[in-house]
């Protein structure tokens, strides 16, 4: 990579913008401040020109940074020349060299992976050179040895006393032996059951209960992810995040249960059980917040029509349905997947110009939180729009 490719890279972000503003609008012509609605227009453009995608997490690091300090993949760097009208990043630069600039055909390879390279053959052309060396065996001669010379006279009474003596060490070592043998292993056993009753008692003596929840007025399962709080005595909550469809399996060894149950859908609920007289398996109905639920439904409904005058209509429709269901002064959140820009506020109007825009990315439209008043008028909603990010780097 070389300081051209950066500032090639800024002039096609500048052709880039062009391509989008010659169809679109946004809420501003540089495309380093665009953001929340903006960036999901573009989005849509570029799926539709170039057949491809980035994540607002890559949108973020190459676009609201200027100039920037590294390049993106070279995926990425296709994707948008393809997007601003030329074959590929290669074509883009060809047709914009600077003075005195040089393009060369194999200019893809990173300058990493070309040191890499020369490492590699520098390696196998300093391969260590194996020697054979020899090794003179020297023999010494061994010395005489005069068989004629023994001492006879005392060595038969010498061996006998010592084989006596060997053999009542060799009768009473055995026993030893043996008795130590099984004394360690017994005691080592016992030592292995404490210990091991004790690292394992919560789960020797605990018990498993498995809970699950279901719409109290459909009868199907609970269609949002449930957040439990598990409250014990004299410590801190336990938190569970359980999916939709999925069971709640929890092993304890107390006497008694606190659970507190809250979804973005439904109402509040906290459950006590004494756990000396409970099943091992409960079935739990929690009640759905029907305002809540409208609120997400038309949000999230379909408004394609046969024809321009039955979706104008239709977006007529659902506009008419939100503006009855939030608050005038809702507090609305939008949250990314990044660490540039984590959290974005909306007005009521503009998130209900975000859900009546039919573009592909509502259908990942997820409500994290939704709370309503006394009057039951929404006044604050969290949301996310997931995306699939990419690893760029």
């Amino acid at each position: 990579m070389t300081d051209l490719d950066l500032l090639h890279f800024e002039q096609l972000k500048k052709d880039v913008q062009t391509e989008f503003l010659k169809e679109s609008s946004s809420s501003h012509d540089d495309i380093s401040k665009w953001k929340g609605i903006d960036i999901i227009y573009f989005q849509e453009d570029l799926r539709k020109k170039a057949k491809g995608n980035i994540s607002e997490k890559s949108f973020y690091t190459y676009f609201k940074t200027s100039p920037v300090t590294k390049l993106p993949r070279i995926d990425m760097l296709n994707l948008l020349s393809i997007y601003a009208g030329y074959d590929s990043w290669y074509d883009f630069k060809k047709q914009h060299l600077f003075a005195g600039e040089l393009l060369q055909e194999n200019e893809d390879l990173e300058e990493e992976e070309i040191k890499e390279l020369e490492k590699t053959v520098s390696a196998a052309l300093d391969l260590p050179k194996t020697e054979i060396s020899s090794k003179k065996i020297e023999y010494q001669p061994q010395e005489n040895i005069d068989l004629q010379k023994s001492n006879t006279d005392d060595q038969a009474i010498t061996q006998k006393t010592t084989t006596l003596t060997n053999i009542e060490i060799q009768a009473s070592t055995p026993r030893k032996n043996l008795f130590k043998k099984h004394a360690w292993a017994i005691i080592t056993s016992i030592l292995i059951t404490i210990t091991g009753i004790l690292g394992f008692k919560d789960e020797i003596f605990s018990k498993t209960y498995k809970y699950c929840f279901t719409d109290k007025d459909r009868g199907v399962s609970a269609i949002n992810t449930l957040e439990i709080r598990v409250i014990k005595e004299n410590e801190s909550p336990l938190l569970f995040k359980i999916k939709p469809g999925e069971c709640f399996y929890y092993s304890t060894k107390d006497k008694n249960l606190k659970m507190q149950i809250s979804a973005p859908f439904y109402e509040y609920l906290e459950v006590n059980r004494n756990l000396e007289n409970a099943p091992d398996e409960e079935m739990i109905e929690l009640k759905p917040d029907d305002y809540k639920m409208a609120a997400y439904y038309f949000s999230i409904k379909d408004i394609k029509g046969g024809n321009p005058e039955e979706q104008v209509a239709l977006i007529k429709q659902k506009r008419n349905q939100l503006e009855n269901l939030i608050s005038n002064n809702a507090v609305i959140y939008q949250v990314y997947d990044n660490k540039t820009y984590g959290i974005e506020r909306l007005d009521k109007q503009r998130y209900i110009t975000l859900v009546t825009t039919p573009t592909t990315s509502l259908k990942n439209l997820n409500v994290i939180e939704m709370k309503k008043d006394s009057k039951g008028k929404i006044v604050s909603i969290k949301f996310k729009i997931a995306t699939t990010d990419e690893e760029n780097k």
